[in-house]
């Protein structure tokens, strides 16, 4: 038997990667990025906001349209969010549009230099064309706080209390062990689909694991009663923290409420501020076996009483009598804890009292790799092969089904929704 106290942790990983930076961060349509702190290991943090596109009539008309839309052209709604929620139009539409500007060009000569070449003329781009506007990705150009920051923070603070604007700390070009604390397109994507839905998630109990900078709990916040955040590394759980305050304004007055919690996949127990307790596990080992055993967890060598993010034995109590969804968001980029976050999904839901449906956002990154002499997405490859054994396991107590979701709904961030983007969705029942 593996030792608990020698088991490597999530934050203990070590990825061979260059500094990675999320497209999130790297192109966003002029918005500004301000630098606020370092922090506790001498990140610069920046301060982003992001603009909600709520229309409700036009999020009705995309869901008569859901149906009717192809998987062809449900892989290219990414030119942006006012073409498909503002405007109320798919990509049908959006393609259609195009093809009637271009028709507006056939009456211009073609005009020949005196080579015979062909001089195409093209018509200016004007700054005042809304959909130039919409459609351009401006570089980022942080704009750094020096003397006189925090009245510059405070006022951001107080622009945040709009009800279309969300503001997320955040890092940018971090190594991969710190990825959660940037923004991804998958959380956007997540974030979308729980707006879109929002009845189906009102009132619910939600956990997300990975949760990151917590912007997709936030949004379920929106609606839902109770989100638990989790993730690990307390510099990571304090920025998620801190945005979950800067957006107050959109949580509380539906009555929700975000917990941010530690939750190591890697860990066979939660971070508990209790001494002992006794909980029913199930060892999972690579989604293939089952082997279930009561064990007391003694957490004197995990965390001390009172540790920061630690959970109560009530909040356990209450994530397992009433959790009905689970969410996680890009967070497949790695095989060993893709391995980990499935034996995690396992265990915790052979301990709820409800069936559950969980829902997964992620991106197929594509990689040209030595041993394959070939471009490969092998962490996806990975992860659809391990949905692939938790839908076939053979498990006495719990049936899993999964199926991916169509991207037929509207977008409520501006983001590229690029093709490679995916949801799914995960129906866990007991069988008893």
């Amino acid at each position: 038997m593996v030792d608990v106290a020698k088991k490597e942790t999530m934050d203990d990983i070590t990825f061979r990667s260059d500094t990675v930076l999320s497209d999130v961060h790297l192109h966003t349509p002029s918005k500004r990025h301000l630098m606020v702190r370092l922090n506790t290991i001498g990140q610069p943090v920046f301060l982003s906001q992001f603009q909600f596109l709520l229309n409700k009539n036009n999020c009705e008309s995309e869901r008569k349209n859901e149906e009717e839309l192809t998987t062809e052209n449900m892989g290219h709604q990414t030119r942006g969010g006012k073409e498909l929620c503002d405007k109320g139009s798919n990509d049908l539409d959006f393609l259609n549009k195009n093809g009637r500007e271009a028709n507006n060009f056939k009456g211009i000569e073609a005009l020949l230099d005196d080579d015979g070449d062909l001089e195409v003329v093209r018509r200016p781009r004007c700054v005042s064309d809304p959909e130039v506007e919409d459609l351009s990705r401006d570089k980022v150009y942080p704009i750094i706080l020096t003397k006189g920051g925090e009245d510059i923070f405070e006022a951001a603070k107080q622009e945040s209390t709009c009800n279309n604007i969300i503001k997320i700390e955040h890092t940018m070009a971090t190594p991969l062990e710190d990825v959660g604390k940037q923004v991804w397109r998958g959380a956007f994507l997540l974030a979308d689909y729980i707006l879109f839905k929002r009845d189906m998630f009102r009132c619910c109990t939600v956990l997300e694991l990975g949760g990151g900078t917590g912007i997709t709990s936030i949004v379920m916040a929106m609606v839902a009663k109770t989100v638990y955040c989790t993730d690990v590394g307390e510099d990571l759980l304090a920025m998620c923290e801190q945005n979950v305050t800067l957006n107050k304004h959109l949580t509380e007055p539906a009555g929700g409420e975000v917990k941010v919690k530690e939750l190591d996949w890697l860990k066979d127990e939660f971070c508990t501020d209790c001494r002992f307790f006794t909980m029913k596990l199930s060892s999972l080992d690579c989604i293939s076996s089952c082997m279930q055993q009561t064990t007391t967890l003694s957490l004197d060598s995990v965390q001390y009483p009172g540790a920061p993010y630690s959970w109560s034995e009530a909040e356990i109590a209450d994530l397992h009598d009433h959790t009905t969804v689970i969410l996680a968001a890009d967070v497949f980029y790695d095989d060993d804890l893709t391995d980990a976050l499935f034996k995690t999904l396992y265990k915790i839901t052979h301990n709820l009292k409800n069936s559950c449906t969980i829902y997964l956002s992620i991106e197929k990154r594509l990689n040209f790799t030595l041993r394959h002499m070939d471009i490969t997405c092998e962490a996806y490859n990975h992860f659809r092969n391990t949905l692939n054994d938790l839908e076939n396991l053979q498990d006495s107590k719990m049936k899993y089904t999964s199926e991916p979701i169509k991207l037929a709904f509207c977008q409520f961030l501006v983001y590229e929704r690029i093709e490679q983007l995916e949801l799914w969705k995960i129906i866990a029942e007991p069988l008893i």
